[in-house]
């Protein structure tokens, strides 16, 4: 079943896994408060009951058929100013593990969700502790959608509907962590403008015209780019100004 990457520095070194669980980021969390663990310790289960993702949604995934995961991570090197900065790493890396083994495009939907053709493939869930002014733990968690090929939501996709192929999830599991923690260690040696511009590259939508709702409005927009504090920039037609807009305030109209 699931080994220890051989790969990695850190990341996985320490894995636990459960055939079947609640929530792997809640089951990391309840496991730090037992005892502490060391960074990169990660959960990985076959089947995930109640996966959790951005703005209170669940996350479907049919067991064993896709990599869902959470790992903790210890970047008390980084103010709370600068923690987008963790969104941008483990968008990255898994995008660069994506677009090696499709071979395809692959995108970040503002802030964190990675999509190939418009469907989401994965998603992530990070949250923070913090202390005084500097992050102190975060626990991240992933749902890739890899040999699943058929799902309630029209809008997602995965690896074997990309590809064709079938994946061996161990198997993979070891490149995507390598991926992650090599954006993880570039965030550590301060690579701040390269992670910004291979985020800000990646970004969809980006300097295209799309239509957007907050609150009750509708506005045609275009994506310019994400601040320090991770709030999209949005040029609003008829508007001088640019905007930003954090993750509660704003909504994509999605594609038909």
């Amino acid at each position: 079943m699931y080994k220890i990457p051989a790969t990695t520095t850190f990341l996985g070194k320490n894995l636990i896994f459960m055939p079947e669980c609640h929530s792997t980021s809640d089951q990391l969390l309840h496991l730090c408060q037992e005892k502490p663990l060391l960074e990169g310790s990660l959960v990985i289960t076959g089947h995930q009951t109640a996966g959790r993702g951005q703005r209170g949604n669940s996350w479907e995934a049919q067991p064993g058929k896709n990599l869902t995961f959470s790992f903790l991570l210890k970047p008390d090197f980084l103010p709370v100013t600068k923690q987008f900065y963790l969104t941008m790493v483990v968008s990255l890396g898994i995008r660069d593990f994506l677009t090696d083994k499709t071979g395809v495009k692959v995108q970040i939907k503002w802030p964190n969700d990675i999509l190939i053709d418009q469907r989401k493939i994965c998603g992530i869930l990070i949250e923070n502790q913090i202390v005084g002014q500097q992050l102190s733990t975060s626990v991240v968690g992933v749902g890739l959608n890899v040999n699943q090929q058929y799902f309630e939501t029209p809008s997602a996709t995965s690896m074997v509907l990309v590809t064709g192929m079938q994946f061996d999830l161990p198997l993979i599991l070891e490149d995507l962590l390598g991926c992650i923690e090599y954006r993880y260690l570039q965030l550590r040696r301060e690579a701040h403008h390269e992670l910004r511009s291979d985020y800000l590259n990646a970004l969809y939508l980006r300097d295209e015209q799309h239509l957007f709702h907050a609150g009750d409005s509708s506005f045609y927009g275009t994506i310019r780019g994400v601040d320090e504090i991770g709030r999209l920039n949005i040029d609003i037609e008829g508007k001088p100004m640019m905007q930003a807009f954090s993750v509660k305030e704003i909504r994509y109209s999605e594609p038909q």
